[in-house]
This record gives C-alpha cells, structure tokens and sequence, in this order.
C-alpha cells in the first residue's frame, strides 16, 4: 500500500477521481519497516524525499493508538536512525580538508534535514498527545521516547547552528526540535535534558555520547564533518558535578581533536578541555595523571604562532596549573620544577621576539594572570620580564592599545609582589613610563581618547606604585621635570604622583 493511499485512509478521505477505496490499513509496526528498509538500503536521496514528506503526513494524520499501539520501540528507534542517517552531511574522506566546497550537495543535505525534523516534530507531538490517553499513557510512550530522544538531539544538534550544511528553514525546524525534545523530556533546559534534574538522576548525556562513539575515534572522526560540532556544541551543557561521571568518555575525543594539524580543530578541543578542566574535580583529574596528558598536550600548542590558538591554549593553562601544583605538593615534588615557571618562561621567550600585534596582544592580556598566579616567585623572571616590559610599552599596537594597557597592568601586579625588587629597576622604568607618556600626548593617531586617558591612568599607578616602594625616590626624580614641563596633561600625570601619600 502507497504512502499517499494510506495517509488518505488515516485521514478518512473517499479515493481520488479513478481509484479503488483504499484497502484496510496495515499495523503501523509492518509500515514502519518497510519504510525503515527503504532509507537503509541505501537508494538513491531523489525518490526518497518524497517518501519522507508523505511520511510526515503519515505521523501527522495517524491516530496515537494506531501509530504506538502494539509499536516495537525498537522499530521506531531504527527508523529515526535510519532518518538520521538520511539528513546527515555528506561522509568526506580521512585526509580530506574539513569542509570541502560540496555546495549542492550541502544544499541538498539542509533542504532533507529540514524535512526529516518536520517528520520527527509530528513524532514528538503524537507521543506528547498519547501520554493523555489511557490505552497508551507513559508505560507505552516511556519506552519509546527512550530509543528516539538520543538520535533526535543528535539530529537537532548538527543542524541548529549555522554550517554549510544547513539554511535557514533548516536550523528553524532544528531549533523548534530540540525544544520540543527537551519538553517532551520534562526539563526546563538543554542541560537538564543531557545532565538531569539532580546528581542523583543520569540524564540523556550517556546515551548521546554513545551515538557519537563510533564518530570520535582516531580514524572517524574527520569523516562525518558534523561529529565535532555535535561534541563541542553538547559539552558545555554538562557541568560540575556531572560532568566527573563521563570523564573516560569526554577527555580522549577532547585531546584528539586538539591534536590535529588544523587550527581551527586545535581551538575546538583545546576549548573543550578547558570546560573539562573547569567543570572535573581536581582529584579525579589527577587520577591516571590526566592533568599531566592534558598539561603536556596544551604545551605542545605553545609553540604554535596563530592567535586565537594560543589565548585559548594560555587561558585553559591558567585554570590548569593549580591543579598540577597542587598534586606535585601533595607528592612532595620541589617547588623548581612547578609548570606555572616553565609555561611563563617559554611565554617571556616568545614575547620578547615576537612582532605579530594580534599575538602580541594575546599575550599581553594573559601576562598580569601569571604574575598574579607566581606572587613573590615572579621575582624568578623578573630579568627577561623586565625586557618585555620595555619593550612592548614602546610600541604602539594600534586604535585599542590592548598589548600597552595588558603590559602596564602586568607591571603593577609586578611591583605589587616583588616591590623589593624595584628600587633597583627604577631609573630604566621610570624613563619607559614617561617616554610612554609623552608619547601619548603627542599621538596624533587614531587612538581614541578614552584608551589615551586609560594608557595615561595605568602608567601613573605605576609611577605611584614606584614611588611607595621605593621610598619616594619617584617624587625626587620627578621635581625637575615637573617645573620643566609645559604640557598641562603630562604635567597632570606627574602632579598625580607628586601629591598621592
């Protein structure tokens, strides 16, 4: 029996001008498979889309006793699977680029997704009607919302978001989807859906992830182009203290895919690493020396040269480095061999020759973070951090001046811990501070006036910073320029300095 003549029966509608009545309707277990052998046996997409567009009519026209009674939640499973399956982005080859120019066959693959979700909204909207009914309820609709809910995120994950594989009407239908999942479920949210309501309840995370297993091996991984985004687009939602219970499945896609060639795959897992690391307790971090295979793999991308590769590496490290000093104390290592020095250390040698504005921004911004982390133990590096000082506030990076106010602030929290230090840099800092100054003022740039008056606040504190631990030796210095001076906003600077006690 036809698509078309059995959703005319379902809807009870007479046959067509020169048709027969329809005959009896078959159990819908007996249509189910057949249409699920159709899409597994691997036809050609053309005549299939019709198929999946009567299908819906199908779903949206049957009756929930028809539709679930006496249905195998095991067959229905099969075919959101196999639908899935249908709607997914094309498979690309091992070594292939990411994401090659299919344009036709991408648009292809958003125009299939957008009907495959409208079949599985008619589906959610059937089994949220037949937990009302009381020849069907929960005991039937339980069972079959368990074998459907893990493909049907799945499915919604990989077309929410804008990709080349999805339109509008496409990412409309996904949105609506996964909605509708999560309500079906009972939660409030995305989280709640994957993690549970409490920590006593599993949620639907296990079950995702073991759809996504078979995808996120060493040799998969870059075949279905969709699998990382699903990944790192569903991990963020699985927080502390859940996220500990699926450490052994989380953390090796995570290193993996950090550890390809391409850069954007680096920053995909190098970001999801840092969500392990911020949401895993330490412990359980520590255990097989986890820390340490994470620590080992993210300094291994500290040699890399591109931007957003190194912020998301330095920023992950910041949040690790604790956890590994932490474990190395409770093992009685000696405090020399701490990671936080040798990461700073490998930073400082690459700030010192680096001209890249867009890197050298990067690591400005992350400095004052490890100075603060060292405290007194900066005064280790205080030779070559001396160098990068001076030579980043001599240079100016542009209209934003991120790398010169990053530098002044990693200068404060330098005087701030190693104060004793100074008194003995302070004739090279001082005339750095003001060269800075002057330069400024006489900018004639693009540099907006709020960053000027910003540059201009950041090294005052310093000066102030310099004077108190140096016993006023500033203020002496500073007398003669002070009378000397006719430029009223550097003179501004300095009367600051001058009356601060």
């Amino acid at each position: 029996m036809e698509l078309s003549s059995l959703v005319r029966a379902l809807r009870l509608e007479g046959p067509r001008d020169g048709e027969q009545s329809p005959p009896a309707v078959p159990p819908a277990e007996q249509v189910l498979l057949q249409i699920g052998l159709l899409f597994s046996e691997g036809a050609g997409g053309a005549p299939k889309a019709g198929v999946v567009r009567d299908l819906g009519a199908l779903v949206e026209a049957a009756e929930c006793r028809w539709l679930f009674g006496g249905l195998s939640p095991a067959t229905l499973g099969e075919l959101v699977a196999a639908l899935n399956g249908y709607a997914a982005p094309p498979k690309q080859e091992q070594d292939a680029a990411d994401l090659p120019s299919k344009d036709s066959a991408y648009t292809a693959t958003a125009e299939r997704a957008a009907d495959v979700g409208s079949v599985f909204l008619h589906l959610l909207a059937k089994l949220e009607a037949a937990k009302t009914q009381e020849c069907l309820g929960v005991p039937v609709v339980g069972p079959i919302l368990c074998r459907v809910m893990g493909p049907i995120y799945v499915f919604a994950a990989t077309h929410i978001a804008a990709r080349p594989w999805t339109n509008t009407r496409s990412r409309s239908v996904a949105q609506e989807l996964l909605a509708l999942l999560v309500q079906a479920a009972g939660c409030g949210s995305v989280a709640e859906f994957l993690r549970g309501k409490n920590e006593d309840e599993e949620g639907r995370f296990a079950a995702v992830m073991g759809l996504l297993k078979q995808e996120l091996t060493k040799d998969t991984w870059k075949r279905n182009p969709a699998t990382k985004f699903v990944f790192s687009w569903t991990l963020p939602h699985v927080t502390r203290p859940w996220l500990s219970h699926y450490l052994e499945r989380v953390l090796p896609p995570s290193l993996l895919i950090s550890d390809d060639y391409r850069e954007e795959n680096k920053v995909l897992g190098v970001c999801c690493l840092h969500h392990i690391v911020l949401n895993v307790p330490a412990a359980d971090l520590c255990q097989f020396n986890r820390a340490q295979v994470v620590y080992h793999a993210l300094h291994n991308h500290l040699y890399s040269r591109e931007a957003p590769l190194i912020q998301a590496v330095l920023l992950c490290l910041l949040d690790l480095l604790p956890i590994l000093e932490r474990a190395r104390r409770q093992q009685q290592e000696p405090r020399p061999t701490a990671p936080c020095d040798e990461v700073l250390q490998l930073v400082l040698t690459h700030m010192e020759a680096e001209h890249r504005l867009a890197l050298r921004r990067v690591y400005a911004r992350t400095l004052p973070a490890f100075v603060q982390r060292l405290g007194i133990l900066i005064a280790r590096h205080l030779k070559r951090l001396e160098r990068v000082i001076l030579g980043y506030l001599e240079v100016c990076d542009g209209p934003e001046e991120e790398a010169r106010l990053g530098i002044l602030e990693t200068l404060q929290c330098t005087i701030e811990h190693a104060w004793p230090r100074m008194p003995c840099r302070l004739p090279v800092l001082l005339r750095a501070l003001l060269k800075m100054i002057w330069d400024v003022h006489t900018d004639q740039g693009s540099t907006p006036e709020p960053v000027k008056t910003a540059l201009l606040q950041g090294a005052t504190e310093c000066l102030i910073l310099l004077d108190r631990c140096s016993e006023g030796q500033v203020k002496v210095l500073l007398e003669g320029v002070y009378s000397s001076c006719e430029e009223n906003r550097v003179r501004e600077c300095i009367r600051k300095v001058r009356e601060n006690t």
